[in-house]
């Protein structure tokens, strides 16, 4: 389809997905958390009881709904290709990795954005982390750096992860196996059906455009296309009406909702979530429409995304308002080091 190849029309489909956000911020989602891919996989490893903190648990229909709205996309426009490649255990780090990162800053790339449209001088400041995370990712892909190839696979294969998305659902909704907060984040959301809508809206365009954050600041530093970029404009600027109109917009690094001012801290989880999400070939949002189109190396990523949520709370590594911790703080500079490592250790084989 040519229906999205031009700038303006991937700007208005920006334009919708940020209405999409607009409206399930409206609808009772977390301040400055309208739909946040780190913090909404958290919340549902927390329901799955992966992790036990008592704030963040809730299975969030968005994530369920991000992945099903790209299965049935890719399903009706015939581009559903069931793959797997190599290295499955680095896609697997790299996937907890992403969300370390995100949770050190509180968000992850998507939230990013939302949080400046919100006028949080804190994710501007991220954003100069997350921009040399994917501009040293970028370098290593100009240095050969390369997982493996994909190969088709068994289309059954493909659609594990959407189908474990509906069992979560009709868990969450007809039984009391999966556990909800009484109070903080994980109690504040929008009705379930809403929620759902919107993350299959939310997939389906995603998935069409090839939304992805770190994929459209790597397209300008290796090709200087803009194309991708435009998504991320035409989100931003609907994010920011919004929140002028409804008084959620407040510029500054203070009293942020779900957010803290460590600049340092909020710099590195970016840069972390920027250079592992070039080596993983798409941010946490493009993770999960691409586990939706059948992508089992995405799948496996998405799995490390849940890990790493649960690996984050359980070893008290994720910040909070009040600022960052001290294991927080060492695994950062681990993660930052295996990065390095897998980044320029691995390589894809050149023909003389």
């Amino acid at each position: 389809m040519k229906l999205f190849e031009s700038k303006r029309n991937l700007l208005i489909a920006g334009g919708i997905l940020g209405l999409v956000a607009a409206l399930l911020a409206y609808f009772g989602n977390p301040a400055n958390m309208a739909i946040c891919i780190a913090c909404f996989v958290r919340d549902t490893a927390g329901a799955l009881k992966l992790h036990s903190a008592p704030v963040v648990q809730y299975a969030r229909p968005e994530i369920i709904g991000i992945v099903l709205g790209a299965f049935i996309i890719s399903i009706a426009t015939k581009e559903y290709r069931s793959t797997a490649g190599s290295s499955p255990l680095i896609r697997f780090f790299l996937g907890m990795i992403m969300v370390i990162g995100s949770l050190i800053f509180l968000g992850c790339p998507l939230r990013m954005v939302i949080r400046m449209a919100a006028g949080d001088v804190n994710a501007y400041i991220a954003l100069v982390g997350f921009v040399g995370g994917v501009a040293t990712g970028a370098y290593a892909l100009k240095r050969n750096f390369s997982l493996g190839r994909a190969y088709e696979t068994s289309k059954v294969s493909g659609g594990i992860l959407p189908f474990l998305m509906v069992v979560v659902l009709v868990l969450s909704i007809f039984t009391s196996l999966l556990v909800t907060s009484k109070s903080g984040p994980g109690s504040i959301y929008a009705p379930i059906a809403v929620a759902l809508i919107g993350g299959l809206i939310f997939g389906a365009i995603a998935q069409k455009v090839r939304m992805c954050f770190a994929g459209s600041v790597r397209d300008i530093i290796l090709l200087k296309n803009f194309n991708l970029i435009s998504i991320i404009g035409g989100f931003f600027v609907i994010m920011l009406a919004y929140n002028l109109i409804s008084g959620d917009f407040s510029f500054g690094l203070k009293d942020q909702p779900i957010a803290h001012s460590e600049v340092l801290w909020n710099i590195l989880g970016m840069y972390v979530v920027g250079f592992a999400a070039v080596l993983a070939g798409g941010c946490p949002l493009r993770q999960l429409v691409l586990s939706g189109q059948g992508s089992n190396d995405a799948a496996v990523t998405v799995l490390g995304m849940f890990a790493g949520a649960a690996f984050s709370h359980n070893f008290s590594l994720a910040s909070s308002a009040a600022g960052t911790t001290e294991n927080g703080r060492i695994v950062t500079i681990i993660c930052i080091v295996l990065l390095f490592i897998i980044g320029f250790s691995l390589k894809r084989k050149v023909k003389i």
